[in-house]
């Protein structure tokens, strides 16, 4: 760990008189008298939460990108420090276009040339951890290829990170240790998070990755285009994609001069959401105006995959159940349902989570569903958790941020998108796919390969189940017999079932 760094930090958490979030600690009360002595102190006039954004602006761009992770975190933090910390900006100047250059080189092992034609040394866009540069391909002949945008790593952010990430540790301790509600806030755990997501955004061939399956899963859309990945020109350091001509989606006069409609756009976005959602369980978490560009054909295009968020099956599920709960008032089966999914302790009692549920939704049925904002209802719902403990899980956090996104962005685009208009159809549908005789078929075309394999092993682990070879053995076998049977009782009843009803039609 950097000794000047970590002075630097010290001495800007001095100066910004962050040493207030300990002041009320019996043991550090009389360091901090001694601390406010000091010369160099800010005087305390902005409240505290400010304090702490722009303590954070000072200390640099991954300080910066913690305070955005940190302010996704309602369920932590209360309201005016999250509100605060989400007004951080991640402006960054660009590093030399020489200096991109040889990190291209030093990634591929050949010169730039080779692989690029007319590589363009200003970056189009810069950031903590990357810049963007314009190009196009060499191909085989030595003639010019596809155009792409080039995403180079920064040189020399690795060891910064490590060592930022070091003293966050150390901070975290602190707060954990010294802070009254240090224990609940978990501050170790969010910058482990934190140290994940950013670890996933150093290595281009995970956002490659990443980009290659949003692509895929929208393949042909009319409301989505996502760039193309060339892997013969990416590397850890180095991300090629598909240059994408568009407009900022947060220039709305020029796409209005540009005669996109708006309305559909608004409308696209929050069907892009509920796709990406329910139908993939993979889904863009980074989507602020920044990432998103339209394209002259009105789609919207996606940009920046270095944060996604993934579902399961059962998140997905009980998500649906929410969302259609809270749409009918219905408080009690929003409070089941966090319980059936262990979003909260298993010993919570309904009517309490119910009542809590209630206070904080029902005010928002005062207003017309065009004015409800979901993503709002979302991060009351968190802050109203604490009393109960709720763990909330990492995807359900981005999920919550990324709504928030691309309300916000509907809402800019069409003031009077309801949100509901194009979001509950969508759920029935969903809900009526994962139930009935379509949900069954599915189901069982994804199991068919799996018993096809464990059908004819059957009385073999019957066998070494009862051979006596060992109790442990005896017992291991067992367990296994009995998990597979239960896949199996499923499969019987519905041969029965078929046959039965053939059999029926024979006899008719």
């Amino acid at each position: 760990m950097s000794l000047s760094r970590s002075l630097k930090i010290v001495s800007t958490l001095y100066r910004f008189g962050l040493d207030d979030f300990f002041a009320g600690h019996a043991r550090l009360r009389l360091l901090s008298r001694l601390l406010r002595a000091l010369p160099g102190r800010r005087k305390p006039t902005d409240p505290l939460p400010v304090r702490l954004r722009l303590a954070l602006e000072s200390l640099g761009p991954i300080f910066v990108k913690f305070g955005q992770v940190l302010s996704t975190r309602r369920d932590l933090l209360p309201p005016d420090y999250a509100d605060e910390l989400a007004r951080l900006q991640d402006k960054v100047a660009p590093f030399d276009g020489a200096l991109a250059r040889q990190v291209i080189e030093q990634g591929f092992g050949r010169s730039l040339d080779q692989v690029y034609v007319d590589f363009d040394d200003v970056p189009v866009a810069s950031a903590s951890v990357a810049q963007v540069h314009k190009a196009y391909l060499r191909e085989a002949d030595g003639s010019r290829g596809r155009q792409v945008a080039v995403k180079v790593l920064r040189p020399g952010i690795q060891p910064v990170i490590e060592q930022d990430l070091a003293l966050m540790n150390t901070l975290a301790g602190w707060v954990e240790r010294f802070l009254a509600d240090g224990k609940r806030l978990k501050p170790r755990e969010v910058v482990a998070e934190f140290d994940q997501y950013l670890h996933d955004e150093l290595d281009m061939m995970h956002e490659a990755a990443n980009a290659s399956q949003l692509r895929r899963n929208f393949v042909g859309s009319d409301m989505l285009v996502v760039p193309e990945v060339f892997y013969d020109a990416t590397c850890r350091e180095v991300l090629t994609l598909e240059w994408m001509n568009g407009t900022p989606i947060g220039q709305i006069e020029r796409l209005r001069a540009e005669g996109v409609d708006l309305k559909q756009l608004s409308r696209f976005g929050v069907e892009i959401f509920f796709t990406q959602v329910f139908r993939h369980g993979f889904f863009h978490a980074d989507m602020h105006p920044g990432n998103i560009f339209v394209a002259p054909d009105g789609r919207y295009i996606a940009l920046d995959f270095g944060i996604v968020g993934s579902l399961t099956e059962t998140d997905k599920h009980y998500l649906a159940v929410n969302f259609l709960a809270f749409f009918n008032r219905d408080y009690h089966r929003v409070a089941t349902a966090h319980i059936e999914s262990g979003w909260v302790p298993a010993d919570t009692r309904p009517e309490e989570l119910e009542a809590a549920v209630r206070t904080v939704c029902e005010p928002f049925f005062d207003k017309p569903l065009s004015q409800i904002s979901f993503g709002m209802v979302l991060l009351r719902l968190f802050e109203t958790s604490r009393r109960f403990n709720v763990e909330i899980q990492p995807q359900l956090v981005l999920l919550q941020k990324t709504l928030l996104n691309i309300e916000g962005l509907g809402r800019q685009l069409d003031p009077d998108l309801n949100l509901w208009d194009t979001a509950k159809p969508f759920l029935m549908k969903w809900m009526n796919e994962q139930i009935g005789w379509r949900g069954l078929i599915r189901t069982l075309k994804n199991e068919a390969p799996q018993w096809a394999t464990t059908l004819p092993t059957l009385p073999r682990k019957l066998n070494e189940a009862l051979s006596g070879k060992s109790s442990e053995l005896m017992i291991a076998g067992y367990m296994q017999l009995m998990r597979e049977q239960k896949r199996q009782n499923f499969l019987l009843a519905l041969i029965a079932l078929l046959l039965g009803a053939l059999l029926l039609k024979d006899l008719l």
